[in-house]
């Protein structure tokens, strides 16, 4: 079991911000990676993230800022490293290192999504491309929207990880009065799970901005939690309890809060907006959109029998007629 030690958090955006604050709760300092230099600049300077979550409040002093031309430098300064991005630009942040300059780090997998063209989970595209051993492999997921837990809202994680030792040191550092923080052996299960509750979410929104009614979300969200446990038991079969907060509080939580991006995405789309207008409008990446290309070319192997992702990747990707594809939606659900 290798200690956390000085933790590096890479990526600026809402999520990561979050993370910083329930992380700064439970040590002294830590390493923060921003894209842009002037947002790392500004937020030295104030205080604040200028960009998401403005109103969070951070002492500067504890916080050792890198950015544009310094990724080398950060993970050097780091002994765990917290993955905050958004997948589109995951493999772009991690294709700047050496593999040399990896080793021996420990990796916390926070991103909801899965590496796109490669069709692989952050932490396989990990042990496959630079050699990370499974046991300094962890993820942390749950139902906590950035949102709520810089204010202080109570909130429920979940660290998964091949190594138990090494997934409660992990939960150690994300879990203190308001954050209760519970570990996983489901590596694998918990980040599919992450990727399909934004898909969901995206039909949810698709039906919200359609003004079905509440009767109609209530059926979709039974039926896309049988759907993703029928999916993640044929890639990963364990014992697992899909009603636990990291799965099933997961995805009520992204389908029917205001803050979720995904269902607002597909808001937008249900009001009749194309895809590409959607998309100018939203302020921050919604997972959802890739992880509906890469889930269905993964299926293609497991073949299993998914409507509502089908849908949802048709009216992505197909330019279906949303009408007419979550009506045929709809006849499917039990």
């Amino acid at each position: 079991m290798q200690p956390v030690g000085r933790i590096g958090i890479l990526g600026g955006g809402s999520w990561a911000t979050a993370i910083a604050k329930i992380v700064l709760t439970n040590v002294e300092r830590i390493s923060w990676y921003f894209r842009r230099g002037d947002q790392a600049r500004a937020f030295e300077a104030s205080g604040r993230n200028p960009t998401y979550l403005t109103a969070a409040l951070f002492d500067p002093k504890r916080i050792d800022f890198f950015s544009e031309g310094q990724i080398s430098n950060f993970v050097k300064s780091c002994d765990t490293i917290i993955l905050v991005t958004p997948s589109p630009y995951f493999k772009g942040y991690i294709k700047k290192l050496r593999k040399s300059t990896l080793k021996g780090k420990l990796f916390v997998n926070a991103i909801k999504g899965i590496v796109p063209d490669e069709n692989l989970l952050i932490t396989d595209y990990l042990a496959k491309e630079y050699n990370v051993p499974k046991n300094l492999l962890t993820v942390v997921s749950g139902p906590s929207h950035a949102e709520e837990v810089v204010r202080y809202r109570r909130s429920y994680l979940t660290v998964a990880g091949y190594d138990s030792e090494q997934a409660e040191e992990v939960a150690k550092v994300m879990r203190n009065d308001v954050v209760n923080c519970v570990t996983s052996a489901d590596v694998e299960g918990v980040q599919y799970a992450s990727v399909l509750k934004n898909i969901y979410a995206i039909a949810a929104g698709i039906c919200h901005g359609m003004q079905y009614g509440d009767n109609f979300q209530s059926v979709l969200i039974s039926n896309a939690i049988t759907e993703m446990n029928t999916f993640v038991n044929a890639v990963h079969l364990i014992d697992r309890n899909i009603t636990n907060s990291v799965y099933l509080g997961d995805l009520l939580v992204t389908t029917y809060s205001q803050h979720s991006r995904n269902r607002t995405f597909g808001t937008l789309i249900g009001k009749g907006y194309s895809v590409k207008s959607a998309q100018q409008d939203m302020e921050m990446v919604a997972e959802g959109y890739f992880g509906a290309k890469c889930i269905r070319e993964i299926n293609q192997k497991y073949q299993v029998n998914m409507p509502i992702m089908e849908a949802v990747y048709n009216i992505l990707y197909e330019g279906a007629n949303v009408q007419n594809a979550i009506l045929q939606l709809a006849k499917t659900f039990k």
